[in-house]
């Protein structure tokens, strides 16, 4: 259903205004509500896709490795005036003491990477793939490809071993022990290589890479040569403005230069492919509501950092407050990330993005 009620576009911009204070933020109460958006979100609409069926593995694969980071961190840090308990100070990196405000440091730590995990899991259950793929550019058709296989491949993972684990438990089989792995690894290696086998068949059934324009060996030396020179330019556009005060504004000519030269080269590239489609996704009013709301998120981050930057980030150690700071209007900002599973239709009696895929599709780039 998600795929089919929102645009791939509108998806990305969502996924870039949902991460970016997912990375660059560390006040456990904006970790938390970007969390809890990305939560309602995968429940209201990725929970009926195929891909959403896969969140349970997600959700662990998050919490273990969130869980690493707090021992990691008190055992790291031995700064803080509220001490638990000492180690010896022999022992190398752990000893010392060990301080509630470390402890801390780590839960936020581990928020902040179980809210990426649960950010970019939601949106690979909300998006259409297949749209995504249909929307990379020209001159990326194969790294989009590679990208969308990538992304498919850990949630078809968990299928499959989801299924051949209750097709053991049937036959009497239970996994008590590392040695009853046995019977679920080889099945699902076997599964593996056979999916990708009939993927490489499919590929090849259908022409892909085909209806790509060859270049002659003068159009390939002069594309690499502006290629080259156009990465030069940005490199050197990029340490004047570094390590030369001075050069400010050679090094912004030179790097914007670069940067429209690379744009120039690789949209004439992407010429070289041809496509065709049966049909263009449509762009709703929704899309526009939910890039709306997305690029609002950013701004107000962005004015944040520059007029309030204090409450953009908690530390626990002294003199700062075990309570982090909060800004309301950031905050409501923040809950714009919902506004998807608020916009979305009821499902009755609409047509599924299992049934949208079924109708006839033509890529000749794949």
């Amino acid at each position: 259903m998600g795929a089919w009620v929102f645009h791939a576009g509108s998806w990305v911009v969502w996924l870039v205004a949902a991460a970016v204070p997912a990375f660059t933020l560390r006040n456990p109460l904006y970790l938390a509500l970007v969390l809890g958006a990305a939560w309602i979100v995968f429940a209201t609409l990725g929970r009926t896709t195929v891909v959403g069926s896969s969140w349970g593995g997600f959700v662990k694969l998050g919490l273990f490795l969130a869980a690493l980071a707090i021992p990691f961190s008190a055992l790291s840090m031995h700064a803080g005036q509220i001490v638990l308990f000492r180690l010896p100070a022999g022992w190398p990196i752990v000893g010392g003491p060990i301080t509630l405000e470390a402890v801390i440091a780590g839960v936020v730590n581990a928020l902040a990477l179980f809210t990426i995990l649960v950010v970019f899991a939601a949106f690979n259950a909300v998006v259409d793939h297949y749209q995504l793929l249909r929307a990379t550019p020209g001159f990326l058709f194969q790294a989009g490809v590679v990208v969308s296989i990538a992304i498919t491949f850990v949630p078809q993972m968990v299928l499959s071993a989801r299924d051949i684990r209750e097709a053991q438990r049937i036959r009497g089989h239970r996994f008590r022990g590392i040695r009853d792995l046995v019977p679920l690894v080889i099945p699902l290696l076997a599964n593996s290589l056979e999916r990708a086998i009939q993927l490489a068949e499919t590929m090849e059934a259908r022409g892909f890479g085909s209806a790509v324009d060859p270049l002659s060996r003068g159009q390939i030396l002069l594309s690499q040569l502006g290629t080259v020179v156009a990465l030069l330019g940005l490199l050197v556009g990029l340490s004047l403005l570094a390590f030369s005060p001075r050069g400010s504004m050679v090094g912004w000519v030179l790097a914007g230069l670069g940067v429209t030269g690379l744009l120039v080269i690789l949209g004439l590239q992407g010429r070289r492919v041809h496509r065709t489609r049966y049909r263009r996704p449509p762009w709703q009013a929704r899309d526009t509501a939910v890039v709306i709301a997305s690029a609002l998120v950013l701004v107000a981050i962005v004015v944040a950092r520059l007029v309030v930057p204090e409450t953009l980030y908690y530390s626990p150690y002294p003199p700062n407050p075990l309570w982090p700071p909060f800004q309301p209007l950031v905050g409501l900002a923040l809950l714009l990330l919902t506004l998807p599973a608020l916009l979305a239709p009821s499902n009755k009696g609409k047509v599924t993005s299992d049934t949208i895929h079924a109708l006839p599709t033509t890529e000749n780039t794949l």
